[in-house]
């Protein structure tokens, strides 16, 4: 029983997780900084309001709402940017692409289908050997 839960927590993804989720939390601190004490009065010098989180409609704060969308969108597109698209480009280069299947042409819909066929997944007609 203890083998198994050594196995789980040693296993690769389950540490990668535990960083990923550190590393998002720092990083969640910084945009949230960057956000309201950098962005969000450059954006509020130009619509005239020094900070969002003023902003309310009765005791329903809005600015604060504002502060948060501006934050998830600064989070979502630096991970975007900074985080998937590198590693996206990096799998490509590791991982080559598989040569696509063999495939022939059935001679009564002219689908493409398996070379391995013997019958068209798309009209059912019997194919010829090859």
């Amino acid at each position: 029983m203890l083998k198994g839960f050594r196995d789980f927590i040693l296993h690769g993804n389950v540490i990668d997780l535990a960083v990923g989720v550190i590393v998002g939390a720092a990083f969640t601190g910084v945009v949230t900084s960057l956000t309201t004490d950098v962005l969000t009065p450059i954006i509020g010098m130009i619509l005239g309001q020094p900070d969002f989180s003023a902003i309310a409609l009765g005791s329903v704060k809005i600015g604060n709402l504002f502060n948060a969308i501006i934050s998830f969108l600064i989070t979502a597109s630096a991970l975007y940017f900074f985080v998937v698209l590198p590693m996206n480009a990096l799998n490509e280069q590791i991982q080559p692409k598989a040569p696509p299947a063999p495939t022939r042409t059935c001679p009564e819909c002219l689908s493409s289908v398996p070379a391995a066929a013997r019958r068209c997944a798309f009209c059912t007609s019997q194919l010829p050997r090859a």
